[in-house]
């Protein structure tokens, strides 16, 4: 007897958690060869997936279908470049926490991350964390990047997990929202968590910092239902995010400001580098277009096979 409408809440490679509607959590595997249409990835089914499912004998159970996705966010090893992993899908939004130090996080991270999640159609917030420990020339750069994304017209935040500032609008984001946390190892993802909803505390500090350590180029995820309403997907830490299925003419379709600009520019195929009347490098002398953004344009895309 087939049972529909389970979500995977964690996948360890070759087994899977799914959380049915009546609640209960259950060990899933599937058989065989099990890929989506059209996605080349390593993980055929990814936290937040809503499926199908057959119970065993053994209370496991196998999962027979996935449903339509309405996104998802991919990532490429920077180590395999064939390699690509769906990280999660069906979110209703992304927080991307970044740090100005302890560790920095650099913009060329910042940005990949931008670029998949516009592509994929999901909308992000920038959280600016550990506000608490910065001298005074981290709060400098802070100011000023808070500034250049806010411009652009991201929605950015400066909190700190420590110390609770800034974390109540976060809270009130996430009632009722299926919310995935990214973001590098050591930029407080967990204990942002576990400030958010106490509940959770072992969970995160287990799954997040432990039992997943060093799976750079194999990433897994947990979804956790939070006390107040809603699910969050926490994200081991990334080191490198490579951008898949993009072309590297496409880039600027991705970056918000400039995605505004495209029409004015005079030839349609227009590269943005030293054609006549580009009106994305005319901002960027005008100060419309950030530089630092500007020269994203020549990120190391993969060509589609």
């Amino acid at each position: 007897m087939i049972l529909q409408g389970a979500i995977v809440i964690r996948s360890t490679g070759s087994w899977y958690l799914i959380r049915t509607k009546e609640g209960e959590e259950v060990e899933a595997r599937i058989k065989g060869k099990f890929r989506i249409q059209g996605i080349k990835t390593t993980n055929p089914v990814a936290v937040g997936d809503l499926v199908d499912f057959t119970l065993e004998k053994d209370n496991t159970a196998v999962i027979t279908k996935i449903h339509p996705r309405k996104n998802y966010i991919i990532r490429k090893s920077v180590n395999l470049s064939k390699q690509a992993q769906i990280i999660a899908c069906n979110i209703d939004r992304a927080l991307l926490v970044v740090t100005i130090s302890n560790p920095v996080t650099q913009t060329g991270f910042i940005d990949r991350f931008l670029i998949t999640a516009e592509a994929y159609h999901i909308p992000v917030t920038i959280v600016f964390n550990k506000i608490d420990i910065y001298s005074e020339k981290d709060q400098l750069k802070l100011e000023e990047l808070m500034i250049a994304y806010s411009k652009v017209g991201y929605h950015c935040l400066d909190v700190s997990a420590e110390t609770g500032a800034g974390l109540t609008e976060i809270k009130e984001m996430l009632e009722d929202k299926t919310t995935m946390l990214s973001g590098h190892s050591g930029a407080g993802k967990s204990t942002l968590i576990n400030k958010i909803d106490s509940n959770l505390a072992l969970k995160t500090g287990d799954i997040s910092e432990s039992h997943f350590k060093g799976k750079h180029t194999t990433t897994f995820a947990e979804m956790f239902e939070l006390a107040f309403g809603g699910f969050i997907i926490d994200t081991p830490g990334i080191k490198g995010l490579g951008i898949v299925d993009i072309e590297k003419e496409e880039l600027s379709h991705y970056f918000l400001e400039m995605r505004a600009l495209l029409p004015e520019c005079k030839f349609h195929n227009c590269q943005h580098l030293k054609e006549p009347s580009c009106a994305i490098t005319k901002a960027v002398k005008t100060g419309r277009v950030e530089e630092f953004r500007y020269k994203k344009l020549s990120f190391d895309v993969p060509r589609r096979e």
